[in-house]
């Protein structure tokens, strides 16, 4: 089997670290050599996080290249635009439609891009874009964005959707266990 390649793209605090660990506990359990590196910028304070998530039959490197992903799932719209530049010729970017500004826009030093989607579409990109917050806050939390567009993403795959339950149930507190069930039964069914 190739390696697949996946970017989980997003601003900190979006859970973007606990969707790469429920992605690398199905593919785990699934039998897949998993290699996850995570890489944090400034997320603490809403800046850009990244994680990589690379899997196969044998994988050497969690690293994704520029032009080598397969699919990017991006918890904002600018993260997308900022990451697509890795995602190979026939891959596809699943992105929330959530706006969240950066620092730069904040402060009024820049201005949010104008149709960034729109943008990337005219460029040939595959995208997938929908709002996860509203169903994420219908779950009961808008911290709930991550696990709806692990819902979607799941929908993509080959994996069964009882194999990512289990694997849910195995990384997700038991408190917020129906919440996040919610959440991705609504990701996956979008």
């Amino acid at each position: 089997m190739k390696t697949t390649s996946i970017m989980i793209v997003g601003v900190g605090g979006q859970g973007s670290l606990l969707a790469s660990r429920l992605l690398g506990t199905v593919l785990t359990d699934e039998g897949y050599d998993v290699k996850l590196s995570e890489v944090h910028g400034m997320s603490q304070r809403g800046g850009s996080v990244v994680t990589y998530v690379r899997y196969g039959d044998k994988v050497y490197s969690p690293i994704v290249t520029e032009g080598e992903c397969d699919y990017i799932i991006s918890f904002e719209k600018l993260e997308a635009a900022r990451y697509a530049g890795c995602l190979r010729k026939g891959g596809k970017i699943i992105v929330n439609t959530q706006q969240i500004d950066p620092m730069p826009v904040i402060t009024g030093a820049a201005a949010y891009p104008e149709d960034v989607l729109d943008q990337l579409k005219a460029k040939g990109f595959d995208i997938d874009d929908f709002d996860a917050l509203g169903p994420a806050l219908e779950a009961g939390s808008a911290k709930a964005v991550n696990i709806v567009l692990m819902g979607h993403f799941a929908a993509c795959t080959d994996i069964p959707k009882e194999k990512w339950m289990a694997a849910l149930q195995k990384v997700i507190n038991p408190k917020f266990m129906e919440m996040n069930v919610k959440a991705f039964e609504t990701g996956y069914g979008k």
